[in-house]
């Protein structure tokens, strides 16, 4: 009778171990991009960007760095009532998105090394809280492309 007491005891216990496993595995950020573009950029030195990371995960996550080759440095701004704002990171809540977009959250490539053209892509690497690095391609599309979908 102790003896299927302590058995009995041990499945219940690995039991739960595999449960809190699987717990765990779901409570995590699952994050894509999509929508990403940057229009060909008025001056010589500088360009914005704009994309969706969209959080299918059940945890939140930040974008805390965006970074490409193709410019000196990147840099996050957010828009409230017309006042642009650079920021250090974005959240991105669990089932939700981070949209940025025109007139809204943007990405600004500073010290471009050679201006985008129409046609080309710009490869962008996004730097996470929690999950791992996204590398995104970035179509350049004209300087007056404004999405009627996706934003």
């Amino acid at each position: 009778m102790r003896r299927r007491a302590v058995l009995t005891a041990g499945a219940l216990a690995g039991a739960l171990a595999l449960t809190g496993c699987s717990g765990s595995g779901a409570a995590k950020a699952e994050l894509s991009v999509a929508s990403s573009y940057m229009p060909q950029p008025v001056s010589a030195d500088m360009a914005a960007g704009f994309l969706t990371i969209t959080n299918n995960g059940g945890t939140d996550d930040r974008l805390t760095s965006v970074s490409s080759a193709a410019a000196g440095q990147v840099t996050m701004h957010s828009t409230v009532g017309g006042a642009m704002t650079e920021e250090s990171s974005f959240a991105i809540p669990a089932h939700g998105r981070l949209v940025f977009k025109s007139g809204g959250n943007h990405l600004m490539f500073e010290k471009l090394k050679h201006p985008p053209r129409q046609g080309q892509t710009v490869t962008v690497k996004l730097t996470f809280a929690k999950s791992g690095p996204l590398t995104v391609e970035m179509p350049v599309k004209s300087a007056t492309y404004n999405p009627s979908t996706g934003h």
